[in-house]
């Protein structure tokens, strides 16, 4: 039996989807966590307390593990754990994307330097330390332009500037935003880059030994023109036509390898416009939240099971995507408060092709909306004939839906 170490930091949503994939593989899963498990003790072959962050002690730890119990394969579920799972898999002589690669894939200024020299159309951006004079700053860069965190994911800390006058304000939020996550390991810079109009795609992709296979484009339907980048709704199939389509394969390709990534998933955000594609981010993991849960493959395989099969070196059997549209919304949050309830539920599941309904924040909990927040209200997904049917139910499920706060 293939044994797979799964890295799983503790505020992921994707544990229980990987485990179930392990689960239906007849894998046996080893999860690295940076939380002690509640059967510590009883189940040390099966759980290593690691720090993502100090990615040196942790690599040896896993190491020192693999001597008594082999492993096939290191997989990262989220941003947090691809350094790691690259560094250990290159130590033990596993797959592995190149650590350089994964480093650039999580850093915006590298990765928007290595996209120019391939000749790639990307954003023309500067850096700046959060602590330099924000109207200093402000002179260096054109208008529109966007302020963000070099190594933040989720659209957290993403913000639009329109004009100088604005700058100064905009900076020393999303500084403020940098410094209150230094100690998830935020280097304490931000980006600042020209505004690219348009529409937004996602890709989600599976490298295997450096050749791209695209499992599927989402389109965004929802403008994303600031002053924040809250994405909600992603429908796949694309409506693009098949030629842009196939530029869009051809241009994340090109990503990936201006990275130097080659094996393992990865997610692309991408835009189109008048002057063309523009490759605004590749990460070295797959598509986040419980997104992945809109896709199917073959006879009913997840994307999980595909990325571990993949890792393990376990069969692939085919996995065209289903026919059919599906698409998820990841429900906005667009006030302050402390959740008391969510409402309409089961008004929202009864809309035709509304298939599933996850609220992620328990009541209870503080809700904090973009570009502080770092979560989601909830996920809802849908399926139907046409992207178009889709976006509808998701837009008619989420009507009926009302957020109840304390203050």
């Amino acid at each position: 039996m293939a044994r797979v170490l799964l890295l799983i930091p503790s505020r992921t949503y994707r544990t229980h989807d990987f485990m179930a994939a392990a689960s239906r593989l007849g894998v046996e899963v080893v999860v690295g966590s940076e939380h002690r498990p509640a059967l510590a003790g009883l189940m040390d072959d099966r759980s290593l307390r690691l720090d993502f962050l100090n990615v040196e002690v942790s690599t040896r730890r896993i190491i020192d593990f693999a001597q008594t119990h082999p492993l096939a394969a290191v997989v990262a579920v989220d941003d947090a754990g691809t350094l790691l799972a690259a560094t250990a898999a290159q130590a033990l002589g596993l797959p592995h994307n190149p650590v350089g690669a994964v480093e650039a894939a999580l850093d915006k200024a590298r990765m928007r330097e290595r996209f120019a020299a391939a000749g790639l159309p990307t954003p023309r951006f500067i850096t700046a330390n959060i602590d330099e004079d924000p109207h200093a700053v402000a002179r260096r860069v054109r208008y529109p332009c966007v302020v963000k965190p070099l190594d933040l994911s989720g659209s957290q800390g993403v913000v639009k500037v329109d004009h100088a006058g604005a700058f100064p304000a905009v900076f020393a939020r999303v500084a403020a935003i940098v410094a209150d996550c230094r100690h998830n390991g935020a280097r304490p810079s931000v980006l600042v880059e020209d505004f690219i109009p348009g529409e937004e795609v996602a890709v989600e992709a599976l490298l295997r030994g450096g050749v791209l296979e695209v499992l599927a484009i989402f389109d965004k339907p929802d403008p994303l023109n600031g002053p924040f980048f809250e994405e909600t709704i992603y429908v796949t199939p694309s409506r693009l036509g098949s030629e842009q389509q196939a530029a869009i394969h051809e241009t994340t390709a090109r990503a990936a390898g201006a990275l130097g990534l080659r094996d393992g998933p990865i997610h692309a955000e991408l835009r189109l416009n008048d002057v063309g594609i523009w490759m605004l981010e590749v990460a070295a993991r797959s598509i986040g939240g419980l997104c992945s849960r809109t896709l199917r493959f073959g006879s009913g395989i997840s994307l999980e099971e595909l990325i571990i099969r993949h890792a393990a070196s376990l069969p692939m059997p085919a996995h065209d995507r289903e026919r059919g549209a599906a698409g998820v919304m990841m429900l906005p949050i667009h006030e302050r408060g402390r959740l008391r309830a969510v409402e309409g539920q089961a008004a929202a599941k009864l809309v035709p092709g509304i298939d599933g309904l996850v609220i992620t924040i328990p009541p209870g909990e503080p809700l904090v909306p973009l570009p502080e927040g770092d979560r989601y209200l909830g996920f809802m997904f849908a399926r139907a004939g046409s992207p178009a049917a889709v976006e509808t139910a998701l837009r008619l499920a989420h009507a009926e839906l009302r957020v109840v706060t304390d203050g």
